[in-house]
């Protein structure tokens, strides 16, 4: 397996390129979402705040003023997301540009602990907060012992990243340039296509028909197939 020294990223030269995806805020549309990714076979990673799931399901805000988001009951969790990676989102989403530093180490390192203690596993993937991602707050997700980290910058490639604590994806998962970034990753024969989103953006059912049709077309590329984006790091 090659691996590029600077960033730890591991790789097979002239693989398929791997098809990774990430999701944020454990919401209650996730349930869904995880059915269609089952039954697609397809691997990805939720970035979760264990600070904000309650007893019960709890309503977080209206989406565009318009659409009730429904957090997660913190004890449907694990099964929900059976399967799938966890990722580290901090303990309560506060944005590392608004709170001091020894508050945003906090909410790291209890983010990470909490994670680690309800699934029982290693936690070895972050995502900032709204992206915010100043100096101090990187070196403190470094620091912690994270592998990568996610900001919400657009980059194809995104391979290699200068600095796995500053992770650029190819686009958002509703990104009008979606399979442009997906060709121009292919072409330039990078390992990886990543994507992220919210599920909670998925407000019909046409766009839960568009989302899956996406998935169907992502699928039945003989040249890419689904993987992991811890995976991918040593």
């Amino acid at each position: 397996m090659a691996r590029c020294s600077l960033t730890g990223f591991c790789y097979e030269p002239n693989q398929s390129m791997k098809i990774v995806q990430c999701w944020d805020d454990g919401v209650e549309d996730d349930i869904r979402l995880c059915e269609l990714l089952r039954s697609f076979g397809a691997q990805a990673t939720f970035n979760l705040n264990t600070g904000l799931h309650g007893t019960d399901r709890g309503s977080a805000w209206l989406f565009r003023g318009e659409k009730e988001v429904r957090k997660l009951a913190k004890s449907e969790l694990v099964s929900v997301y059976e399967g799938f990676e966890i990722a580290n989102h901090t303990l309560t989403h506060l944005s590392a540009d608004k709170i001091d530093p020894a508050e945003w180490k906090r909410e790291v390192l209890e983010g990470r602990a909490r994670l680690e203690d309800l699934f029982g596993r290693r936690i070895a993937g972050f995502a900032y907060p709204f992206g915010h991602c100043p100096p101090h707050a990187v070196e403190t997700v470094r620091e912690a012992g994270h592998l990568y980290a996610r900001t919400c910058a657009n980059a194809t490639p995104w391979f290699p990243p200068t600095d796995p604590m500053l992770l650029a994806a190819d686009c958002y998962f509703l990104s009008p340039h979606f399979w442009e970034r997906y060709a121009l990753a292919k072409s330039s024969g990078a390992p990886a296509f990543y994507f992220w989103g919210h599920s909670y953006e998925l407000c019909s059912e046409d766009d839960w028909k568009s989302f899956e049709e996406k998935l169907r077309r992502l699928d039945s590329d003989p040249d890419a197939e689904w993987g992991s984006l811890s995976g991918m790091f040593n």
